[in-house]
């Protein structure tokens, strides 16, 4: 380590982690309760795994990646 620095925390990740997580979370509901009402397979689903998947992606920007995917396939996808 260079004279002077100071070593990064990793609060800064776990931080990110909960932001993105709790971001994804409340579209992951939002998509889960509109796809029950609606009978609509393709909400409901990404809803269910928007809301379940950043408990098992540690890497931030994998969890943005996979977010990003799931959130817009129900607008491109509609059955």
């Amino acid at each position: 380590m260079r004279r002077g620095t100071r070593p990064r925390s990793r609060t800064g990740n776990i931080q990110a982690w909960l932001l993105w997580g709790l971001l994804f979370g409340s579209i992951g509901l939002g998509y889960f309760i509109y796809g029950k009402k609606q009978k609509a397979v393709v909400p409901l689903v990404c809803g269910l795994a928007l809301m379940l998947f950043p408990y098992f992606v540690s890497n931030i920007m994998l969890l943005v990646g996979i977010g990003a995917l799931l959130a817009a396939i129900p607008y491109f996808l509609r059955l």
